[in-house]
């Protein structure tokens, strides 16, 4: 077998990203075969994925990008395990390359973008290899959006990333749509509208409110209409049409929307935060 030289464990580095001692070690190993060390790297990887799986990933980068044309949106998470990692420019790039993968594909899960060419491998073993490189647990987490017009808003230091889809693709409407995703960002709806929210929970919030009356002594003819006031005032926090606008209070995002067309909503959001 030939001396590995310091050439190649420069060119092993640049391939993956690997410490360079690790590298050398990879390709002594691989007698000098650089498909076999970066298979070994990722086999290290592999490992210390297996041993790290109950540690938390709550540091990381969230990516938020639309199409030329406006009218699909992507998220996508990269979780690590601290704030040194998540800051580090390499890995912030990383989550911006998997978020235009993800763009360009859009696959439809979270599985599928994990199968997708990645520099003669796939995203998934990409990030495999990236646990070894790094020493800690990392994740990816993945939505898409499609509409008229989708309008993206990342918050400051890339800890939260959203999606909102306006009913109406005109680029008069996309600051209005970015104004909205802040709302997304700031007061976490769970549904856009009343009829989003899943009727399970809705009977249970109706239950909650009538046991609340009667431990308060309300007489059973009124337990009904209390608990129906309290749903409503649910939906008024929890519902994105339906809640009071950040940016003026004076309305809601409903109004907000109707007041620059009479036509115009939200037919969908998509948000992903770290932690």
């Amino acid at each position: 077998m030939s001396a590995i030289t310091a050439a190649d464990v420069k060119k092993l580095r640049e391939m993956t990203g690997a410490g360079m001692m690790d590298c050398k070690k990879a390709l002594t190993e691989a007698e000098g075969d650089f498909d076999k060390a970066v298979e070994i790297l990722r086999k290290k990887g592999q490992k210390l994925s297996s041993k790290r799986a109950d540690r938390e990933a709550k540091e990381g980068v969230v990516i938020a990008q639309v199409s030329d044309d406006k009218t699909r949106g992507v998220i996508v998470k990269l979780s690590c395990e601290t704030d040194f990692v998540a800051k580090n420019q390499d890995f912030i790039d990383l989550a911006k390359r998997f978020a235009d993968i993800a763009l360009q594909q859009f696959p439809d899960s979270q599985e599928a973008l994990l199968q997708q060419p990645f520099e003669g491998i796939t995203v998934g073993e990409k990030i495999t290899e990236q646990i070894g490189v790094i020493g800690e647990k990392i994740e990816l987490s993945y939505e898409r959006l499609e509409a008229p017009m989708v309008c993206p808003y990342i918050h400051m230091g890339y800890r939260a990333g959203v999606l909102v889809g306006l009913s109406k693709s005109d680029e008069q409407y996309f600051e209005a749509g970015r104004n909205v995703a802040m709302q997304v960002a700031a007061m976490r709806p769970i549904a856009v509208d009343k009829d989003g929210v899943d009727p399970a929970l809705i009977e249970k919030e109706i239950e909650i409110g009538k046991e609340q009356a009667r431990q308060q002594g309300k007489p059973e003819q009124v337990v009904e209409k209390i608990a129906m006031g309290k749903l409503n005032k649910f939906f008024k926090e929890q519902t994105l049409l339906n809640q009071q606008f950040v940016k003026d209070g004076s309305m809601t995002v409903r109004d907000y929307l109707k007041s620059l067309d009479p036509e115009l909503t939200v037919t969908g959001f998509k948000h992903i935060e770290l932690g």
